[in-house]
């Protein structure tokens, strides 16, 4: 059973978590990525009906619950809006606080990205509460408690006092590689029997922000494979570093690493009791590099010949790094394979199990068969068809590694235009198929480009996906934005007189943040279509 660490509580009425930095509570858009919320409640089934009862701003950690029952929303919600749901915080700050308890009173007013102290009848009235905490290494720390619950309370509050918190540079706090709050407590009466709880969480302030998101988000125990420094949106413009099980694996623009960048590497290595750590030049044009110099090369500890293992959701994988650029496995998937492990898509969306004809799934472009192996535990009978016997044969490998490779998996080569229009011939159905082409690739019958070829591809399949079947469409494409991406698949069926009659956008997983400066790579999309 898997364990997230982030969770520090569950009964039959409360959710209760830890948030990481950086992550937000719930998300902005429809197709940011997921906040915590959107990704708890589509993971679990019996997380399905969880309720936002307060937030913390994303760039705060800490204590936050949601409610699991209509009870508990009840009795939250009462107690939020009565002011009897007790908070303590923690923060750091550069500046000498206050000796003894101080409350900062002030009405508080929105001021474009970010809120100011007001002139009275001008804004909403908030006071908190300080109280020094003593020192933290060569920083001052202080306990908060915010009497009401303003957005950006203590951080404004905070400034207006003079002793901003560490890190926060929207309101003149020094540098620091995050904003040094944490919900360190929520005390509330039980919603079942009024006894009063608290939930406390730990911090440490000077772990990296994209470590802990990744700590918070991942059961140790099940995966090892995840996307560490996601670009920008971790802070390191064109910097890429995955872990796969004892090794690193880094990826950027530049041929080689800045020694900052490498002694981070190193570090990483002895703090993690990593074995090695390996290096590739990022190339849109790769395809027409030799495979030799593509791979990724040897930069700190033990080399790495052969295949080596890696874990995600309790599977094994075999990846390589002496076999050209990639080395097995998208990870951005991980949460798309899960579905069909768990056989729950997200919360609304019915179960692929109710299907009257059976399970059988087409994995078009299977590369190395990564979806057909978390399938096919689940009692799906799969195809992997895919233009290269060398990963076909590398998915029979990835079957193998998890024991016996089932009889009712199928194997196919060749070009996904020709194998459909078989199967329609053939009347042959499926009830699940996966759709996750390259964004550019080459067959018998010309090139494919998913900006323009895309609604071919989804017309091609929809003439072999059973009457209530479930389509996973999904894209790299740059040039595809995920609304237009959306559109584009939706309407095609409804062209074909197919109806969508469920849907899900499900973004990248929290180990690939989104921001403003970097956007989603990944669009993918389920539908039950009739």
């Amino acid at each position: 059973m898997e364990r997230l660490p982030l969770i520090l509580h569950e009964d039959d009425d409360l959710l209760v978590v830890n948030k990481p930095p950086g992550w937000n509570t719930h998300a902005p858009d429809p197709f940011a990525g997921e906040g915590v919320y959107e990704w708890l409640r589509n993971r679990e089934p019996r997380w399905a009906g969880l309720s936002i009862l307060h937030r913390l701003d994303q760039v705060t950690s800490g204590v936050l619950v949601f409610g699991k029952s209509p009870r508990a929303n009840r009795s939250l919600t009462e107690q939020f809006e009565h002011r009897r749901v007790h908070k303590r915080y923690l923060l750091l700050t550069a500046q000498a606080g206050p000796g003894e308890e101080t409350v900062v009173r002030s009405e508080i007013v929105r001021d474009g990205e970010r809120y100011r102290a007001a002139g009275a009848g001008e804004g909403l009235p908030a006071e908190t509460r300080f109280r020094p905490a003593g020192p933290r290494g060569n920083w001052h720390c202080l306990e908060a408690e915010p009497m009401t619950g303003r957005t950006h309370q203590i951080r404004v509050h905070a400034a207006q006092a003079g002793f901003p918190v560490l890190g926060d540079t929207l309101y003149g706090g020094d540098p620091f590689p995050r904003v040094c709050l944490h919900a360190a407590e929520l005390g509330l009466q039980h919603p079942a029997d009024q006894t009063w709880r608290v939930f406390s969480a730990p911090v440490d302030f000077g772990e990296p922000r994209s470590r802990g998101l990744r700590r918070a988000c991942l059961d140790p125990a099940l995966t090892d494979a995840f996307r560490l420094v996601h670009g920008v949106a971790d802070d390191e413009p064109g910097w890429f570093l995955e872990c796969l099980g004892d090794r690193l694996l880094s990826g950027s623009l530049e041929p080689d690493l800045p020694p900052a960048r490498l002694e981070r590497l190193r570090e990483w290595l002895r703090s993690e009791g990593l074995r090695g750590a390996f290096h590739k030049p990022l190339d849109r044009h790769v395809r027409r590099r030799d495979p030799d110099t593509a791979a990724p090369r040897l930069l700190l500890g033990e080399d790495c010949p052969g295949e080596f293992c890696i874990r995600e959701n309790g599977l094994r994988f075999r990846a390589v790094f002496d076999r050209g650029y990639s080395y097995g496995l998208f990870l951005d998937q991980r949460d798309n394979r899960r579905r069909l492990q768990v056989d729950h898509v997200a919360a609304g969306f019915p179960a692929p199990m109710s299907f009257a004809g059976g399970k059988r799934l087409l994995n078009l472009f299977a590369y190395t068969c990564g979806f057909s192996v978390a399938a096919a535990p689940a009692g799906w009978q799969t195809t992997s068809l895919d233009l290269s016997r060398n990963y076909l044969d590398w998915g029979r490998a990835n079957f193998a590694a998890n024991g016996p490779v089932p009889e009712a998996q199928d194997f196919i080569y060749g070009d996904a235009f020709d194998w459909l229009r078989r199967f329609a011939r053939k009347e042959r159905r499926f009830e699940l198929i996966i759709l996750d082409p390259p964004t550019f690739s080459g067959g018998r019958h010309g090139t494919f480009r998913a900006e323009t070829d895309y609604p071919r591809l989804v017309t091609a399949a929809a003439s072999v996906l059973s009457p209530d079947g479930v389509l996973l469409a999904s894209t790299n494409a740059g040039g595809l934005m995920p609304r237009e991406f959306c559109g584009l698949v939706e309407e095609t069926l409804e062209g074909l007189g197919r109806r969508v009659v469920a849907r899900h956008y499900a973004p990248q997983p929290p180990d690939f943040p989104i921001c403003r400066e970097q956007p989603a790579h990944l669009k993918t999309l389920w539908l039950k279509v009739e």
